[in-house]
């Protein structure tokens, strides 16, 4: 699908009910294969108890990323660039879906996922601040394990 199909569709649904509360995450995550690295890219649209519409974007680097930050990093990099896709104005256009139902519950935010945690047994627990600040820079509200399931359960389905 090209963007704009991604766009549109996420856009026909949350016109099913604009009295909605939604939520539009994108996270990333990777598998290290024999040759290559896989990365796959989700994005969801999530209508509080109501369901979701969900895609993803795959990108494949052919040599094995085996660097921790190296990967993290470029997981993080490819939710800024799709993250990038939604201007202002492509945000504008869902934002106006629910605006008038505010006081009657309809709301809109938008989470990055970043496929790390800060637990003590966790290797990436060292990268939380640096990838925190990306997505918050992006005004994005970020998300870690174990909140982060875009990344660490949607996506990671495709890695394999």
């Amino acid at each position: 699908m090209s963007f704009q199909q991604v766009f549109q569709n996420i856009k026909r649904f949350m016109e099913k009910d604009p009295y909605g509360s939604y939520k539009l995450m994108f996270g990333t995550d990777s598998q290290v294969h024999s040759t290559y690295t896989r990365f796959i890219t989700g994005i969801v649209i999530q209508c509080e108890t109501k369901g979701a519409w969900a895609c993803i974007r795959k990108v494949i680097v052919p040599r094995k990323m085996n660097q921790l930050h190296e990967r993290i990093s470029f997981e993080t990099s490819l939710t800024e660039e799709v993250v990038s896709m939604f201007t202002e104005e492509r945000k504008e256009e869902l934002i106006e879906i629910v605006l008038p139902n505010i006081y009657r519950g309809g709301s809109f935010t938008i989470e990055g996922h970043i496929d790390i945690g800060s637990g003590d047994k966790n290797k990436t627990r060292i990268f939380v601040n640096e990838m925190l600040a990306r997505m918050e820079a992006l005004g994005i509200e970020p998300k870690i394990k174990p909140e982060a399931f875009v990344a660490s359960s949607y996506a990671n389905r495709y890695t394999k």
